[in-house]
């Protein structure tokens, strides 16, 4: 008896069959991922971008709009303020993109491949945890960025140019603005399609809808520059501060860590099968349409090779290149496609996509374990004030516990009258702040400021100014943990005592992980100052009052 999903080359499956594959592909994606989505407490990034849902604005000093927009939407403005919810929108749409991908390889070599490309996006640990469960720039730029390749593959290939693709190429202007803003980097896709038109298809440089196309996208993008003009550039001078390698040395340990990370990212088996195609396409051993292979190479190229560049010089971060793989995913589902199609049988689940479904799963079900119960046990200091520093998977344990012993203490000091109830919490930098803000500020209606410079606490020097300020002496709580202490001596020039610290201790099952530090700063004696001033920002009453003078 054959086994099941191999069939002879002249009988291949019918549509229903492959169809039904894909449809179960998406579902069971859903699940699994929605399940990961519920049961994790969210990471220091996600928690971050829970306060651009919670203090919208047309951009942020890190990054666009989009991601605060889509959180907003799926949790219905933050009705339904819980883990799943915040993170549904991935969730969502990795569905939707594993259909998109799959009709962008239906496109170039049809339906067997565009299952295959289904099966590489959800196996391809980028697409399926990080803008698949958690929640990030990423997730809506992914989504654009896929929609919008789409567009750009039904199109820009086009010779003659018909007035339907014509059309087509303006309104891609929407999906390409809208993954602008979400992320910078959707600019390399206007790139790609540019540098095709130039080297392969001139005929639209003769088109008015290709330049209307280009100038519908800045307009989509404008809030993004309008805040940027507003709040003196600083979120393009954070950027660009990022892939700046003037002034720096030669570090070809930066380069292999972004080298070694892309491959991790998009999965070493994938990673793998992409090189096996990329190889076959130089021999011509790649039966593939030359100019779908052509925009393929020019929307995923340019981003993955400057940023290998940028490298040599700075730290990058291995995701910022990720989207760029799309492009090279098609392209491994052709080559996929031709060796079944050339094999005595069609196998419609080619080994290699099953060791990397099974590395992927492998890595989940291992991060579940290690992050919720600590199946390997890493390095620590034994120092309290160190205790858990080397271990990342307390970005995403632990606050719930904190909160729940936090809100005791601070209680106890209500009711005794040691502090106010009023007193704000303080931290000193963004990624403690945003976890403190989710998990203590939000549930416990408590107020958080976050004391520091701007390259520290980010988006929250934005939210001090939504915040009442620290009345003179006024108490206050500083908390810091032992994965990134930090002393409250700093704020010795705003309260004239910090008294020794209550200790929270964290526990996964009976382990001890990692120390809360709780300091009462005691009499505020000067308010901290807004160090948005520092660089020219000021306050509407402000800006009013110079007006008026």
């Amino acid at each position: 008896m054959k086994p099941r999903f191999i069939f002879p080359e002249d009988k291949l499956p019918n549509n229903r069959i492959l169809y039904g594959i894909l449809i179960a592909i998406i579902l069971c994606s859903i699940i699994i991922r929605g399940f990961f989505a519920w049961i994790l407490e969210l990471g220091n990034d996600e928690a971050y971008y829970v306060t651009y849902a919670q203090f919208p604005d047309l951009s942020h000093f890190d990054h666009p709009p989009m991601v605060g927009f889509m959180i907003q939407a799926f949790t219905w403005n933050l009705r339904f303020d819980s883990e799943l919810f915040v993170r549904l929108g991935s969730v969502i749409f990795g569905g939707i993109n594993t259909y998109i991908i799959f009709l962008i390889a239906k496109k170039v070599k049809g339906l067997l491949a565009g299952l295959f490309a289904a099966m590489l996006y959800n196996t391809s640990v980028y697409c399926f945890v990080i803008a698949g469960i958690f929640i990030m720039p990423d997730t809506p730029q992914l989504f654009f960025w896929l929609l919008s390749l789409y567009l750009l593959m039904l199109t820009l290939p086009a010779k003659p140019i018909t007035k339907n693709q014509a059309t087509i190429l303006f309104f891609t202007s929407i999906p390409l603005g809208l993954g602008m803003l979400s992320k910078y980097t959707t600019a390399f896709l206007w790139l790609g399609a540019g540098l095709y038109v130039l080297f392969y298809n001139r005929q639209w440089l003769r088109k008015s809808e290709f330049y209307f196309s280009i100038l519908s996208t800045l307009l989509i993008f404008s809030p993004v520059l309008l805040w940027n003009i507003e709040n003196k550039f600083i979120s393009f001078v954070f950027q660009s501060e990022r892939v700046s390698f003037f002034g720096s040395g030669f570090r070809l340990d930066y380069f292999f860590t972004e080298l070694f990370g892309q491959v991790i990212y998009n999965n070493p088996v994938n990673f793998i099968i992409i090189l096996f195609a990329l190889v076959a396409l130089y021999r011509k051993k790649l039966s593939i349409n030359k100019e779908y292979v052509r925009l393929l190479l020019f929307t995923a190229l340019p981003l993955i090779l400057l940023f290998l560049f940028f490298a040599l010089f700075r730290r990058t971060l291995p995701h910022w290149t990720s989207p760029a793989y799309i492009s090279l995913i098609v392209i491994a589902s052709v080559y996929l496609t031709d060796k079944a199609t050339k094999s005595i049988r069609v196998i419609l689940f080619p080994k290699p996509i099953i060791f990397s479904g099974l590395l992927l799963m492998l890595i989940l079900v291992i991060g579940l374990l290690q992050i919720k119960m600590e199946i390997i046990n890493l390095p620590s200091s034994e120092y309290p004030k160190k205790l858990g520093n080397n271990d990342v998977t307390l970005d995403m344990y632990g606050w719930k516990q904190f909160g729940y012993k936090f809100s005791q203490i601070a209680d106890a000091d209500f009711y005794s009258k040691n502090m106010n109830a009023d007193a704000p919490i303080i931290s000193n930098k963004w990624f403690p702040a945003a976890h403190l803000n989710y998990y203590v500020v939000q549930p416990y209606r408590y107020r958080l400021l976050a004391i520091g410079n701007l390259g520290d606490i980010h988006k929250f020097a934005w939210i001090n100014r939504e915040q009442p300020e620290i009345r003179m002496g006024s108490d206050a709580y500083f908390i810091t943990s032992s994965r990134n202490y930090k002393s409250p001596d700093y704020l010795l020039s705003y309260f004239s005592e910090v008294e020794k610290p209550e200790v929270i201790r964290i526990f996964k099952e009976k382990k001890h992980v990692e120390n809360f530090f709780v300091y009462r700063l005691r009499n505020c004696i000067n308010q901290p100052h807004d160090v948005l001033e520092e660089f020219g920002i000021l306050k509407n009453d402000q800006e009013i009052e110079l007006w008026d003078e």
